[in-house]
């Protein structure tokens, strides 16, 4: 479970993050967290160097499975929404977090450093065990498939889901 914070949740390799966002985190061009209008109503997920940040359907906890794979995997079928993007990240040491958590205190994650591909998929989901505070939205697990990667994809919608999707 992971605390997705204004409807969302990040996956970042954090040093060389913070590095590139010491630089650019003025540029007026930029959308915040890689959330441009084509991320928040097609892809869901906003994507910057070393970060990709996943867009829930719900601002609550939410329960998300991030698997490191020697190559790519079989797509999960159940899934309502599939994208996949690059992921630099080479320190090979990923967190996650959210808006409303210190990066620090999030789970650690060691992946082969350098290149990465990723597939989020979005898999409709029960109501988790634990108790959450039952804002509205569907439950989704966000499966997170990572795998090196020898060369730049862009960024891919695998299975597109329906137009309006979150809250």
């Amino acid at each position: 479970m992971i605390d997705a914070d204004h409807g969302q949740f990040y996956v970042q390799d954090l040093d060389p993050y913070d590095a590139w966002i010491a630089e650019h985190a003025t540029d007026p061009d930029l959308a915040p967290a890689g959330w441009t209008e084509e991320a928040v109503y097609l892809h869901r997920i906003g994507v910057e160097p070393h970060s990709i940040s996943i867009g829930t359907a719900r601002d609550d906890m939410v329960e998300s499975l991030i698997t490191v794979h020697a190559s790519a995997p079989t797509a999960d079928p159940t899934a309502e929404h599939i994208v996949e993007t690059d992921l630099d990240a080479p320190t090979g040491q990923l967190t996650m977090s959210s808006p409303g958590t210190d990066p620090a205190d999030g789970p650690r994650l060691a992946v082969p450093g350098g290149l990465l591909r990723v597939r989020v998929s979005y898999v409709p989901a029960e109501p988790p065990p634990v108790d959450t505070d039952g804002g509205p939205g569907d439950h989704f697990l966000y499966q997170i498939d990572l795998w090196p990667s020898d060369r730049t994809h862009g960024l891919v919608v695998v299975k597109q889901g329906p137009d309006i999707w979150a809250g």
